[in-house]
């Protein structure tokens, strides 16, 4: 995925001004698509440049008025051919992993504090997606988009599922590494 097709999903869903753009961000999209505040409003020049979207004409120009954002014909094709499109699973990259790996050749000192803190993390995320859930989701609520939305939002009650099910067996092997080093 990438920035420019996230954004024009995002106008898609409703037009907005690039402040209200990265609020939307900071609360949905952002959850699995990250990006700084400076990089969608270097992005939305970009697609506006390349005629993907456009400002809104306002009612009353004013200085230093916000633009808001509306996704034009060029910019819908480009996203329905993005979702067309084939791509490859990306790998893991992750720094937590590669530390408990290096951790087995230079030893783990400090190690737990920083899994147990991994976890924490994971755990809230999990709860923030769970209490999301029931919010935007009721039973009722079974549109087509809204389906689709929901299943994203599954992969990532999943996701944090799987970090916590697995920081929580690092931590448990952790100990026993510990223990049986005290053993010998």
């Amino acid at each position: 995925m990438s920035l420019p097709h996230a954004i024009l999903t995002a106008l898609l869903e409703k037009p907005s001004s690039g402040l209200e753009l990265t609020r939307r961000f900071d609360r949905s999209i952002g959850y699995f698509w990250s990006a700084t505040h400076q990089q969608i409003y270097r992005e939305l020049g970009k697609l506006e440049q390349a005629g993907h979207i456009r400002a809104l004409p306002s009612r009353a120009p004013a200085r230093g008025q916000k633009k808001e954002y509306e996704v034009l014909p060029a910019g819908r094709a480009e996203l329905a051919e993005w979702v067309r499109r084939s791509e490859d699973p990306k790998p893991i990259r992750d720094a937590l992993l590669l530390r408990l790996r290096a951790a087995a050749v230079v030893g783990t000192e400090g190690l737990e504090a920083e899994l147990r803190r991994h976890l924490a993390l994971h755990e809230a995320q999990l709860a923030d997606y769970l209490g999301m859930e029931q919010r935007q989701f009721p039973p009722e609520r079974n549109a087509e988009a809204d389906r689709l939305r929901h299943l994203v939002l599954r992969g990532g009650i999943e996701l944090e599922r799987f970090w916590t099910a697995w920081l929580t067996e690092a931590l448990a092997a952790l100990d026993r590494t510990g223990r049986h080093s005290a053993d010998c």
